[in-house]
């Protein structure tokens, strides 16, 4: 095999933390690096692999292929990645839907500036919920399309909350509505406002002292996060968080109906469905299987920012492309 892909991982969260377990089972990448704000020293990790502070990155410029960033959207990436895009060929998770646009923008004129590939907004959604979105309007265009997450943990929201001043650990569970998920099902093509789709639980470790009123109205108002949504906000202590709240599952469905034939008549049901255990697992496979595409569409020549949408399947691959047209 000709030499394995090198990785740095930047951010030691539980998104970073499933990056590191999804490198290892593969065959073609090797983890070299892991970025961080804690403690170098206290990062688990093995013996060959370095760990330094995010400050240092730049040290390791044409040390490492690419870097996966995983960060928070809310704080972390919209600075991080445009400041090392430039550098770095980057995969991140940015999943503020609202701004990815304009985070395209921005990333895209830094990566090209330094002939670097940078595919933002990687994972199930936005990522692969996206291109299902994608396929079920492009092969039936005359239809609608929903989007349902849930029951589970969203890690973005969660640390949108743990952003807020006085709180000390958050999870938030996003929750469709099942009454709307039905109607869908059954072809009825509701008219659906965000509010009658989903609604949040939010379950808040406060720091001592901290007011929880204001906490409780920031969530609550929070943009682009909570506000359109019913939200309930529930404050417990770190040892119920810790019993009832540790796990990270997550899961949802694209459902697209669309009508084909002369008048309509028949109707076309495309559904796509995740039920995951761990959400920041799952999420981190998905960055690894987008950073060996980075990797390979970069030693072709490509550069800026791309999206799951401008990446070919197959390039997600460790298979060749003889194995995958033989086995798939």
């Amino acid at each position: 095999m000709s030499k394995k892909i090198q990785i740095g991982i930047c951010g030691y969260g539980n998104l970073g933390k499933g990056a590191q377990k999804a490198i290892a089972k593969t065959r073609d990448m090797e983890l070299k690096v892991i970025f961080t704000r804690r403690n170098p020293e206290e990062i688990e990790r093995e013996a060959k692999i370095s760990a330094c502070k995010i400050e240092d990155m730049t040290k390791w410029k044409d040390k490492l292929d690419v870097i996966i960033m995983c960060g928070g959207s809310a704080k972390d990436l919209p600075i991080q990645v445009p400041m090392f895009a430039k550098e770095f060929n980057t995969v991140d998770s940015f999943d503020t839907h609202a701004d990815i646009p304009e985070y395209f923008k921005t990333v895209d004129e830094k990566a090209k500036e330094g002939g670097k590939i940078a595919i933002i907004s990687v994972g199930w959604d936005p990522g692969m919920f996206s291109i299902n979105r994608l396929y079920g309007d492009s092969i039936l265009p005359n239809g609608h399309t929903y989007t349902f997450w849930g029951k589970g943990v969203s890690q973005g929201h969660s640390d949108a909350i743990r952003r807020i001043n006085g709180v000390k650990d958050a999870r938030q569970y996003t929750i469709p509505i099942e009454e709307a998920v039905e109607k869908v099902r059954k072809g009825e093509n509701p008219n659906l406002s965000t509010r009658e789709k989903h609604k949040r639980e939010c379950y808040v470790v406060p720091e001592e002292g901290a007011n929880l009123s204001q906490i409780e109205q920031e969530i609550k108002t929070m943009p682009k996060y909570f506000a359109d949504y019913d939200t309930e906000v529930h404050f417990i202590t770190e040892e119920e968080l810790k019993q009832k709240h540790l796990g990270m599952p997550h899961g949802g469905s694209v459902i697209h109906i669309g009508e084909t034939g002369e008048k309509g008549e028949h109707k076309q049901v495309i559904e796509y469905k995740l039920a995951l255990d761990s959400n920041p697992e799952f999420t981190s496979s998905i960055l690894i299987a987008y950073a060996r595409a980075a990797y390979h569409l970069n030693q072709k020549g490509e550069k800026g920012a791309k999206t799951p949408f401008h990446i070919p399947p197959i390039a997600l691959s460790e298979k060749s492309e003889e194995e995958i047209l033989k086995m798939l």
